[in-house]
């Protein structure tokens, strides 16, 4: 195991680009990595994927690390953690989609026509209302609620702290609330 002095001086290099540098803090780093991201998984092919992301990501915000807050290994496992969420999070997202989808052509050959017509212009609405929000909090209400993304992914993307990135989406629900409201219709995390 590399000494944190030793880890310090790679986190350097690694910030003006050296990339054997950043292959040593891989090798340093990797196995701790995919055993974090495996326990959360529990797919090793899906972890063997996670744990890339995770080293992109850490190649293009090493500048960002703070060696005076975490270590490199408790900054790396925090992404790890969270990346590894995010993933959950996202095959969840996708299998309630599927199901979802799936539900919904069971009903379509039950549904008439009228039914299609309203489902489209309630969806035509909300089109609308979340392209009549600012650009900020619509930005972050399509990241959460179409991309599937946690707020403190949302807030690593946007290189902004997670209590604005929190309020932006419920500044959002409140606009979107307002505008749909009054026909009935709610708008739900």
């Amino acid at each position: 195991m590399a000494s944190k002095l030793e880890l310090s001086a790679l986190v350097d290099r690694v910030v003006e680009g050296d990339r054997e540098a950043f292959a040593s803090i891989y090798d340093e780093l990797a196995p701790m990595v995919f055993g974090v991201v495996k326990r959360v998984l529990r797919d090793p092919a899906m972890s063997e994927e996670v744990t890339q992301e995770v080293f992109v990501e850490i190649w293009s915000s090493i500048a960002k690390f703070d060696p005076d807050r975490a270590s490199l290994s408790t900054w790396t496992v925090t992404i790890a953690r969270r990346r590894a969420v995010d993933r959950v999070r996202r095959e969840q997202s996708q299998r309630n989609r599927i199901e979802a989808l799936a539900a919904q052509d069971d009903r379509n050959e039950e549904v008439g026509v009228d039914d299609e017509v309203v489902a489209t212009a309630e969806a035509q609405r909300v089109r609308l209302a979340v392209a009549g929000l600012p650009d900020d909090q619509r930005e972050v209400i399509q990241l959460a609620f179409i991309d599937g993304c946690a707020h403190g992914a949302i807030a690593d993307r946007l290189n902004l702290p997670l209590g604005t990135v929190k309020g932006r989406v419920r500044g959002g629900l409140r606009r979107l609330r307002a505008e749909l409201g009054s026909s009935g219709m709610e708008v739900e995390r």
